[in-house]
């Protein structure tokens, strides 16, 4: 099974619902949404790294208000055992205070901690509504020595996720690729909380008829085994599964023990 991390967004009531229903084995990441801010990512993350789980707040950059904040919130994950971060720029085009994009934020973290907290950034395999392809490579290039892999956007396509690894092979991004993918929702759902968390644009082709959409969605709900599956098969592709909850934590893909072992692909093209 693929290494699977499941992303959680901080409404009232998900610590408890996380440790009524998910193993303390699994890897949890905390949205920062700018309805909800910063201080309820760390609320949230700190209570459920002290429960014991692998917790990796998001920061965004242009919600953050100072340094001083950012030193605050870097010595709270420290205290709680935090040790890993995902940095976004962040919605709107100016910041609250001096960061404009994650680069900043990236190489404040790297100064403060000195390397004890590490942080992984965003990759967008189907673009970007506001920034260019090009501007997307550069902005990788510059980041990749102050961040440790790259997560995708939400994307339904394993041909595009793969295509898109690929590209950053061969364009010098080393990063690892984890690639984000829907959990097991209903397609009301889904559309209703995209654009919550950024992910409006790559969502468009679920409002069609085309095959696509009545192949991955079914009468009335979008399932992620065949696009998990696809991505297993090709084990030197993507690293791991970055898994949108969209805080749906009954149908849990980790579970699932009918997908293909990624080790026994590679060994059988050995």
């Amino acid at each position: 099974m693929f290494p699977t991390r499941i992303e959680i967004i901080p409404s009232d009531g998900i610590v408890e619902k996380v440790q009524a229903t998910v193993p303390l084995s699994t890897t949890l990441t905390v949205t920062c949404l700018p309805h909800h801010g910063i201080a309820r990512t760390m609320e949230a993350s700190v209570r459920l790294s002290l429960l014991g789980y692998t917790v990796i707040p998001h920061l965004s950059a242009r919600g953050l208000e100072n340094r001083a904040q950012l030193s605050g919130i870097l010595r709270d994950c420290e205290a709680a055992g935090i040790s890993e971060v995902f940095a976004i720029g962040g919605d709107g085009p100016l910041g609250a205070g001096p960061y404009r994009s994650s680069l900043g934020l990236l190489a404040d973290i790297a100064e403060y901690t000195g390397g004890s907290i590490t942080a992984g950034i965003a990759g967008y395999p189907e673009g970007h509504p506001s920034v260019s392809g090009l501007d997307l490579l550069d902005a990788l290039l510059a980041k990749q020595q102050l961040a440790t892999h790259v997560v995708t956007q939400m994307c339904f396509s394993a041909p595009k996720i793969l295509d898109y690894a690929a590209l950053l092979r061969r364009e010098g991004v080393e990063l690892p690729v984890w690639a984000g993918v829907a959990g097991a929702v209903p397609r009301t759902k889904l559309l209703a909380l995209a654009t919550q968390i950024g992910v409006g644009t790559s969502l468009k082709f679920l409002s069609n008829k085309g095959t696509l959409a009545r192949k991955l969605l079914g009468p009335d709900k979008y399932s992620p085994e065949t696009l998990v599956s696809e991505l297993m098969a090709q084990p030197n592709g993507v690293s791991g599964i970055h898994l949108y909850s969209f805080n749906r934590l009954d149908m849990p893909i980790w579970e699932r023990n009918d997908l293909p072992d990624p080790d026994a692909s590679e060994a059988a093209t050995a």
